[in-house]
């Protein structure tokens, strides 16, 4: 792993040094959404070295995270309460970058949720709130910064997206509903976009090391099951958890990675639309461009731990995990 990454931060400074135009703008005003935390705090780092004016948000009750990593405002830093589903904040977050350096012309929607359960076990109100964070929320205040960057002629759309916005698991049927919203949505816009000069982005992060599978929220139907190996969905959620955990934990890659990953997206002068911002985010893919539908989706079913086990009855008078005797079709009458 070691080697690897040495490998990979040796590209990335070869790519950096001779492979990449970046645009020409002296300073720019960044508005970071999710910044208190993983990719975003780590991004703002990265950009308070820089000249830029810097935009950051978090909900109220993470603002004071900015503090204790030596984030304070200043001439070039504004920390501004936002959360993306609520609508006037998102009005009040734009309107005060707005007033005071008279537009955003970048805008990275970070922030988000993940949730974890099979379809059966989400209520509406849970897709509601899935949607709300990943997808309508982002969209929104794409939709309140496109008129400066429109007029200027000049603008950049970071949308952070997800392996999880290219291919779906098993357990996060919603989640990947949300991303693939968000990539469809974006693929438009960049078309719609493009006359006025403003680039529209999609980064792709895989598996990195963190604790972010922790902050993963089951639905209550999907934590009940996941509690209780009589569920006849338990095997689903405790082989899916011990899958993403055990990636999460063996990846090189950080949450600092795809920060300079997203910055180089910032200094590029032509950003493509699809950036993936892990190897594993590159490997799928290429594996879902390349191999016929049916065989990719055979070979990831196949790969998923424990398969056998999935979907058997579960009788709790015979113990855990028994099978289930095939169902009989019903007899006809002779006519």
């Amino acid at each position: 792993m070691a080697l690897l990454r040495g490998v990979r931060n040796s590209a990335k400074a070869v790519l950096r040094l001779f492979g990449r135009r970046k645009e020409r703008r002296e300073v720019t005003t960044i508005l970071i959404t999710g910044a208190s935390a993983g990719i975003g705090l780590e991004l703002a780092k990265l950009l308070l070295e820089g000249p830029h004016r810097l935009a950051l948000t978090a909900r109220r009750s993470s603002l004071a995270r900015f503090a204790q990593h030596g984030i304070l405002p200043s001439e070039r830093v504004m920390l501004l309460p936002l959360d993306v589903t609520i609508h006037d904040e998102r009005e009040a977050a734009v309107r005060a970058v707005e007033q005071r350096w008279g537009g955003i012309d970048v805008l990275v929607n970070n922030a988000g949720i993940s949730y974890r359960a099979v379809a059966e076990h989400v209520t509406e109100a849970e897709r509601i709130t899935q949607l709300d964070a990943n997808f309508l929320g982002p969209m929104e205040l794409i939709r309140l910064v496109l008129p400066h960057m429109r007029e200027q002629r000049y603008g950049r759309i970071i949308n952070v997206s997800s392996v999880g916005g290219m291919t779906a698991m098993p357990t996060m049927s919603i989640y990947s509903a949300s991303k693939f919203a968000l990539e469809g949505a974006s693929e438009s816009l960049w078309y719609e976009m493009r006359p006025f000069n403003v680039s529209v982005s999609l980064v792709r992060p895989g598996f990195i090391h963190s604790d972010g599978f922790r902050k993963v929220r089951f639905t209550d139907q999907g934590q009940r099951a996941l509690l209780d190996p009589n569920d006849p969905y338990h095997a689903h959620y405790a082989n899916m958890d011990e899958l993403i955990e055990g990636l999460m934990t063996l990846t090189f890659y950080t949450p600092r990675d795809v920060a300079e990953t997203i910055l180089d997206v910032i200094e590029q002068k032509s950003p493509p639309l699809w950036v993936s911002g892990t190897l594993d985010a590159y490997l799928f893919n290429a594996l879902r461009r390349l191999l016929p539908s049916g065989l990719y989706h055979r070979l990831l079913y196949a790969g998923l731990p424990r398969i056998w086990r999935w979907g058997q009855h579960v009788n709790p008078a015979a113990g855990p995990l028994s099978s289930m005797p095939p169902a009989r079709r019903p007899r006809r009458d002779p006519k």
